[in-house]
């Protein structure tokens, strides 16, 4: 009887564990909040108002230079693990946890935004995964990266330590969503050239940050929304025809 309370009290804690990370790991509230909200295209989007867009990434600066893949991009983040055992239990342990990114434009159609706010959080997919270990010695990216930040590829009698490398990158042109409160500016005011005209300064609310990834699905017409405004347009339409 104490053995399977044992284990009931086992299961429950993992349930929780699990529910928590699904829940309230960042990725999970970054796309739970994209997801959910109403999506607007920059053509109908007004000063004053607080939604989600998605455009594709245009550079207006030199770009970034992400530093395990070489892609040029405007906004990358590394993840840099190492695991360590202790008996018959291993951790991956934090080593570089970095971020960084350089200007650039959000364009829906004609339109153009611009993050003017570091008030944000984000997911980006890690699209290129690198491991060291025994048998997989490090690229020469990986290796000028991990040397840069003081971290020994190697260990006891000269092995690789067992590390893993995550990286996510936001390029030319890719697909990004955005929720953010915008108000449409003369392009010159935020730093910009006069060849965009008036762009769509995105920023934090005071209840709010920003949240924006480069998921697939946070870029998709929620569902769910879409079927409701057409059962809503189809009821008018039988109203009228009555």
């Amino acid at each position: 009887m104490q053995d399977q309370t044992i284990i009931i009290i086992f299961a429950v804690i993992v349930a929780i564990v699990f529910l928590m990370v699904f829940f309230f790991s960042k990725k999970a509230i970054v796309k739970r909040k994209l997801k959910q909200s109403e999506r607007k295209s920059l053509s109908d989007f007004r000063s004053g108002e607080t939604a989600r867009i998605v455009g594709k990434v245009k550079f207006v600066e030199d770009p970034l230079i992400a530093p395990l893949s070489g892609r040029r991009c405007s906004y990358y983040h590394i993840l840099i693990e190492q695991k360590k055992s202790s008996g018959k239990s291993s951790t991956w342990y934090t080593l570089v946890n970095e971020e960084r990114n350089s200007k650039y434009l959000i364009k829906d159609g004609s339109k153009y935004a611009y993050i003017n706010d570091s008030f944000l959080k984000s997911y980006i997919v890690y699209d290129a995964k690198y491991r060291l270990g025994f048998l997989n010695d490090p690229t020469e990216n990986m290796e000028s990266l991990l040397s840069s930040k003081g971290i020994d590829t190697t260990g006891f009698f000269g092995l690789n330590k067992t590390l893993r490398c995550k990286e996510g990158v936001l390029e030319q042109d890719e697909e990004i969503a955005i929720y953010a409160h915008g108000e449409w500016k003369d392009a010159l005011t935020l730093g910009l050239h006069e060849k965009y005209g008036k762009v769509l300064e995105l920023t934090a609310t005071g209840e709010e940050v920003i949240y924006l990834s480069d998921d697939p699905d946070t870029t998709k017409e929620n569902k769910d929304k879409h079927a409701s405004n057409n059962k809503k347009q189809e009821a008018k339409r039988e109203r009228y025809r009555k």
